[in-house]
């Protein structure tokens, strides 16, 4: 099976959605792209789905309410006496069934006899009561109650599966989900004996300026086909769109970009800045993923002047009709209105407003574009993202700041002190910057992989999905780490 699959590869969790409209579209589309792809080479594949009823208050015992909680498992590799357990965290959004059945970590289950477990995250997907998107209820969505509900799992899965302290279990999970899997060990340390945390945000911040500062940065990155010509090409468009908009040219500026409609108001106005730049956004943090450009391709669009006649506004135009092509998109929706209450709908079936809540009460993660290394707009400040807290949930401006230190005192931030946790980024992706990306001699001397020219969890992939030698040496060291820990539990349960 796996040598079918080895041509495939997929994104196997929804990534952080963001504040733009057309990120979370480019987020949503690689996700589709890529797991129909592995569905046209796995029909015969079936791994085990089931539910399990949690409390929706694990810290409250006065409160008997549940929600129910969607998970697959697939034993087809497990050898079942002492084989380990490798669990896959879900996070922000809907998990699918290939979470047991493609992707590095079952290539390495394969290998080495494990049991692979999966968890839908609370309140996505179908792991949510029917009245659960309501605000007063969305108090029981927290990170702090994920990491119960899969300590509730490990009780579960061990009294099914009649496992002892024999089975080893590893944690793995990619974005927010890789950031629970670090907590998971650093909360259970008696439960899971090592983690892998790819592209893991670990670090809680309200105004994440340093997300288009490597965007930027990307950008000019020759080893994947950008240049400092690219971005200052970029940074002229986006100039040259802003003062077309405050200088009264909206009807002019929606026509060329295919807006679905005038952005006469100023937050509609700033919805088509931030549309535009989240193809870039998208392009970075997913490049080489199946999104619509590469940045080498993008660059070579933007720095493209073999018609004298084009400046680069002309080129930005160029580059959203290619792109609205590429994904049949009709027009650019940019009504801030719209937006809002897509993120006020209760009963929606998408990912987007529980996400939201969860930025405005754990972990902020605003993308803004205030300072100098933004190549964008400096219309994207923290005031205008964080306003929606307040209007969507009551939540006061002044506790934003609250929240985010609280997790960061609750965690450790980027600065955790527990051991056996392997933190994978790729240097190119923009979630980088609130990772662990360097070593500490003090705690674990060898728990950080950086690859260089990779983005966002591409070492979640299949080994043989994506030719790059920095990925391949990535994947083996992950897997010697992983061994390691293995070996090292073994004869612990000997002693």
């Amino acid at each position: 099976m796996m040598s079918v699959m080895s041509c495939v590869t997929v994104i196997l969790l929804i990534d952080l959605v963001c504040c733009g409209q057309v990120l979370w579209r480019i987020k949503d589309h690689v996700h589709k792209i890529q797991q129909a792809k592995v569905k046209q080479h796995m029909t015969h594949a079936t791994p085990k789905k089931g539910t399990i009823h949690q409390p929706v208050d694990h810290f409250d015992r006065q409160n008997d309410k549940t929600l129910p909680q969607k998970y697959f498992v697939n034993d087809v590799y497990w050898q079942r006496s002492d084989g380990p357990v490798f669990l896959y965290v879900g996070g922000e959004g809907p998990l699918s069934k290939f979470s047991v059945l493609f992707g590095h970590h079952v290539e390495m289950a394969e290998r080495h006899g494990a049991l692979l477990v999966a968890l839908e995250h609370r309140f996505y997907g179908e792991s949510i009561n029917p009245d659960s998107l309501e605000t007063d209820k969305l108090r029981d969505l927290s990170s702090q109650q994920a990491l119960a509900d899969l300590a509730a799992f490990h009780r579960y899965i061990s009294q099914r599966f009649s496992l002892s302290h024999k089975n080893t279990w590893i944690s793995f999970g990619g974005s927010y989900a890789g950031a629970l899997s670090a907590w998971l060990r650093g909360k259970f340390p008696h439960l899971i004996y090592g983690a892998v945390a790819s592209s893991a945000p670990v670090y809680a911040v309200l105004d994440f300026s340093s997300y288009n500062r490597v965007v930027g940065h990307s950008l000019t990155n020759e080893a994947v086909g950008g240049s400092k010509k690219c971005v200052a090409e970029v940074k002229g468009a986006f100039a040259a769109v802003e003062a077309a908009l405050l200088m009264g040219n909206e009807t002019e500026v929606g026509k060329e970009f295919g807006c679905c409609e005038t952005p006469w108001k100023l937050e509609d106005k700033t919805e088509v800045l931030h549309s535009l730049a989240d193809i870039f956004m998208g392009t970075v943090q997913y490049n080489e993923q199946g999104v619509a450009f590469s940045i080498a391709e993008l660059c070579d669009i933007m720095t493209n002047k073999s018609d004298p006649r084009e400046e680069a506004y002309d080129r930005l135009v160029k580059l959203v009709m290619m792109y609205r092509a590429r994904e049949n998109l009709p027009c650019l929706d940019v009504s801030h209105e719209k937006l809002f209450l897509e993120l006020n709908n209760t009963t929606a079936t998408s990912s987007y407003r529980q996400w939201f809540y969860q930025t405005c009460t754990e972990f902020g993660f605003y993308q803004t574009c205030e300072d100098d290394s933004c190549p964008f707009s400096r219309r994207f400040t923290l005031q205008s993202q964080t306003e929606l807290c307040s209007r969507l949930f009551n939540i006061s401006q002044d506790s934003l700041l609250v929240s985010t230190d609280f997790t960061n005192q609750y965690y450790g931030g980027n600065q955790p002190q527990t051991q056996r946790v392997l933190y994978v980024n790729g240097n190119i992706d923009p979630w980088a910057a609130l990772s662990v990306v360097w070593n500490d001699t003090m705690v674990d001397n060898d728990r950080v992989v950086l690859i260089n020219g990779t983005a966002h969890c591409m070492d979640m992939n299949s080994e043989k999905s994506v030719n790059k030698p920095a990925l391949h040496q990535a994947r083996k060291g992950i897997e010697e780490r992983v061994t390691m820990w293995l070996k090292s539990a073994a004869l612990k349960q000997k002693i």
